[in-house]
This record gives C-alpha cells, structure tokens and sequence, in this order.
C-alpha cells in the first residue's frame, strides 16, 4: 500500500471514499432494560444472549471433562503456526437448518443454569447456546497445572421449552461463547461471542463498543474477512479479584494466530486487558487491522440535523482519539458519511488510540434505555514499538442505531506475506474517557449550522463551524490574551470570519469559522487548535466535512 508513504504524521491524514459494499448490523448487543418488543430485529438475536436469564437446576452438579492435554501459550502457538501451514477448512456446520431454526424467540427462551456456573478461580463463567446468528461452534478448556481439558457440551447447561427447536441439535450442538459474571452473579462483566469479537462493560455496567482479535480487509469494494476464535482456554488469574486469563486459538482464510488475554475487572473503574498475539499468516493480506474497535455512530450534536428521532444523540462512540508517537493529541469527531470513507491518519509508533465517548451528560441523550451516556470507551495502548504505519479509521453511512458502523485500528506500513509471522501486544483499557491530557485542553463539542451572518442572505456554499474546548490550559484566558484560532484546510474549500473567544460564564473557549465550498472536492478535511504566542492551547481538533449532505435551506 503505497499511500502510506505519503504522510508524515497522523495531523496530515489521507481519505479514501467508496461505494457502501457492506453495512454489518450490531455484532454484539447492548445490554438494556428495553422491552424487546421496542428494538429491531436485526438487533434482537445478540441481544437476548447477553441478556439471557439463568434458571435453576440439579444441585451437585460437576461439569463433565475431556482428558487432560499439556498446555501453555507457547504449545497453543505451535498449534497455530501448524494449522497456518494447511488450507484453510471451514468448520463443516452439521444440520444448518436446525441451528437457523434457532431464531431470536427460541433463543430467548434457552435460560442458563446458573448452579451450572464454572468458577475459573474467582470468576464465574457461563456459556452461550448455539442458534441462528452463532452456528459454528466453539470449544472451550480449563486450564489448570500447565494442563488443559475440554468443557464437553450438554444441554443439561441449558433450560428450554420443551417445544424449542433446541432440543433438535442436543446430540451436535457446542458452545457459542461465554461470558464471566460477578460474583454477585447478576451482571456479566466481559463476554466473547461471535467470530472474534469480545467486550466488556465498563465502569458504568453498559455495553457499547465492542473489540475483535483481527481486522482482515476491513472497508474494500468486497466482502471483509472475519477470523473466528474457535477454541478457548480458561485459567485462574492468580491476581486479587475476579479477573481470568483467556487463551484463544484464531483461524481464517488468510490467517492463524494465538491469543493470550489477560482481563482485569476493576469494579467502578472498568476493565484492563493485556493482549498478547502471534500471527502465522497463510496468504498476504490487502489491509490488516490491529487491535480494531467497533462502534456505533449514527448522529450527535454535530450532526443532528441528519436524523429523524425524538433524541437529541444517538452513538455508541463519539469520536477517535489519539496520541502520536511525537506527543501530539488527536480528536477526530465521528461522522455518519453518505458513502464509505477510510481516512488514514500516518505515524510511527503511535502512543496510544481509541473510539471515545466523551460526553458523559444524559440531558444531550434522553435515553433512560439503553443510556448512551453510560457507554464506555476504549483505548488502545501497544507494547513496544510498532513501527511506522496508520490509525485507519472506517465510517458507514447508516439510518439506524442498529448498525455498527463505526471501526478504528492500526494498520502497519509493511503488511504481511504469505508465510511470514508477526507478533502484536497492547494493553486494551475500557473506561469513561481516554487518559487525561493535563497539557492541553479537549474537545467538549463539535456543531455545524448554516454560514452567513444572521439577518442577511445566507450562502448555500458555507457552513459554519463551532468547536468548544475546555481544560486548565484555556481557564483564565481573556479575550485580550491573544488566542489565536489556528485553522488549515485542504482543496476544495477555504476558511472565513474565524474567531476564538471565551464563552460567556464558563473558562471554556469557542472557536468559530465560515467554511465555503468552491465545489471541487466532496470531502474536505480541516484541521485546527487554538494556541497563545504560537504554542498550543488545546490538542488537534481534526474535522472532516461532505458537502453534499448540506443542503440550503
């Protein structure tokens, strides 16, 4: 990919845009107090599984075990590299149609057992059923002593009707996933379900965005790979708390890898993840995502003029934040496209990244559901250097909230061959907000209205522009102290009438600009920051404008 030569640093990004090729629906759901009924059906599948009610059973229960296998991260590596070596065989799903019979109604109805419950050390893990949206199964280990043995599956784990389509796959079924519980046992706090994809909580017990192991040509003009965990091993974190160490086997059409997650649950504060991965690549790959996020981004103050609903925001994730290798720190509001965009930010080894929920205040939501204003963020911390590359950042276009449409990750310069290995750790934390920048002040919001001045004609060619920031750098500041509102944009428009000042009542500072349209572009990057004597007050904010979506009025 040669583009990625092109840039400097991630402030100079690149954006490519394309025809919608796919638009996913939400791979992994929200937990909420909605009834059902109100939600899509799109959604509903994944959401009864997370949400999925336990039920009592035979006590003295003991869990039936395979036999006992010598295992460490570096067998389960070997392992890896060995199945990189064959072709690629899809797992062959017996009976499809009885697992498709499965749909959201059935599945509702499949209630876990709770004295079924495994404790793997302090954490309490239960499993998902196999069904419409989950056909290929997973299998799932102890580990105990550098020995490993097999969770072997049976529906006694499960209460069902005794109508349920269920009961047709008791004699082939597996595990879909599983999820850890608190010690309480009410909610989970991490689960795993569905091709890679796994998520936690967050330290206000809301889902939102969800994280995979691997990104395989994610945004090209035909359909992205998606790797599949399709073993798990489960072993006791020998830490304080209810944390638990999970490894997992990867396999796909163009790759194999090796996973050790080492998740730690710090009740009000979030989740810790510490990641460790290899990867034996089969064939070379056209775009390989590291450490990717997945979001929802269908409107915010920014945008809310797109969208027909009686909430003033609706997003999982409100913006992409980063830390350069050079210290520079990123914002980039998220946009909800009217086509494809991948927009490549350039840098070598970055210090960290994340898709942000900043705004924390439930006013700018209304949504006592699923509370968008609980949702957590996540960023992305490497280990080590990583080398020269790009944060890539995918955005859908998308009508509902329904759909993910929202993903972020690294993308390195060098991609890898068929028979090559890499190795890739970072630390994934799940918080309110990125780590606080003490510098510089932030972003607190991004709106766009019609440009002109009020009173008089208003050009069909310009928006206007406002950016708040708020933070110590900015506090005390007067309009007599020379901040300076430091703005660049790139072909296809230019800026006007831009001003900084302090907002009234409050030691929070406003930037405001004309952009003008000269119609030769359809996407038009800005960049911008306020500074005082030349250097910067706030960090970097990056806005990225479609024309064609402002229409006059």
């Amino acid at each position: 990919m040669p583009y990625l030569n092109e840039g400097g640093n991630l402030a100079a990004s690149k954006t490519f845009t394309h025809s919608e090729c796919f638009r996913p629906f939400r791979s992994l759901p929200q937990m909420t107090n909605r009834s059902p009924a109100r939600l899509s059906l799109l959604f509903l599948p994944v959401f009864a599984l997370f949400s999925m009610p336990v039920a009592a059973a035979a006590q003295d229960f003991e869990p039936a075990l395979g036999p006992a296998e010598t295992f460490s991260f570096e067998t389960l590596a070997e392992e890896a590299k060995a199945l990189s070596q064959k072709p690629f065989e899809p797992y062959p799903v017996e009976h499809p149609e009885l697992f498709e019979a499965i749909d959201y109604d059935a599945h509702w109805k499949i209630m876990f057992r709770k004295d079924h419950t495994i404790d793997v050390g302090d954490a309490p893990v239960q499993f998902f059923h196999q069904g419409r949206y989950f056909k290929e199964p997973v299998t799932i280990s102890l580990v105990e002593d550098g020995e490993a043995r097999e969770v072997l599956y049976s529906s006694d784990y499960f209460a069902m009707p005794d109508d349920s389509p269920a009961k047709a796959v008791e004699d082939f079924a597996g595990w879909a996933g599983f999820r850890v519980m608190r010690p309480d046992m009410k909610t989970d706090w991490i689960s795993f379900l569905g091709a890679s994809y796994f998520r936690t909580d967050g330290p206000d017990r809301q889902y939102g965005l969800s994280a995979r192991a691997l990104a395989v040509d994610t945004g090209l003009a035909r359909p992205e790979e998606f790797p599949r965990f399709t073993s798990f091993y489960l072993e006791k974190d020998d830490k304080p708390g209810d944390g638990i160490v999970i490894y997992a086997l990867l396999d796909s059409k163009s790759v194999a890898g090796a996973y050790r997650i080492e998740a730690e649950n710090e009740d009000g504060e979030g989740q810790v993840l510490h990641i460790t991965s290899r990867l034996f690549f089969r064939e070379a790959v056209e775009r390989l995502g590291v450490a990717p996020l997945t979001s929802m981004y269908w409107y915010s103050e920014t945008h809310r003029n797109m969208a027909f609903d009686w909430r003033p925001e609706v997003h999982d994730s409100d913006g992409l934040e980063v830390v350069t290798g050079s210290g520079e720190q990123i914002w980039r509001p998220l946009n909800n496209p009217p086509r494809v965009v991948t927009s490549s930010f350039f840098d070598e080894n970055p210090e960290g990244f994340g898709l942000i929920q900043r705004d924390r205040n439930f006013d700018h939501y209304q949504d006592d559901g699923v509370f968008y204003n609980r949702r957590a963020s996540a960023w992305v911390t490497p280990d080590g250097d990583w080398g020269r590359g790009a944060v890539q950042l995918v955005e859908l276009p998308s009508d509902d909230e329904i759909y993910d449409n929202i993903v972020a990750y690294w993308l390195p310069e060098n991609l890898p061959e068929a028979g090559e290995e890499r190795d890739f750790s970072y630390t994934l934390t799940w918080a309110r907000t990125a780590p606080p920048n003490e510098r510089l002040a932030e972003t607190t919001a991004s709106r766009i209205g019609r440009g002109g001045v009020p009173g008089q004609p208003r050009p069909g060619d310009q928006v206007k522009v406002v950016v708040d920031f708020s933070g110590p750098a900015v506090e005390g500041l007067t309009a007599e102290d020379g901040v300076e509102a430091e703005i660049s944009v790139g072909g296809g428009a230019e800026v006007i009438n831009a001003y900084a000042m302090p907002i009234v009542g409050t030691d929070d500072w406003r930037m405001t600009y004309d952009l003008k349209f000269d119609g030769t572009a359809d996407t038009i990057d800005v960049r911008a920051y306020l500074s005082e004597d030349g250097e910067p007050l706030t960090e970097t904010w990056l806005g990225q404008f479609h024309p064609g979506q402002f229409a006059p009025h």
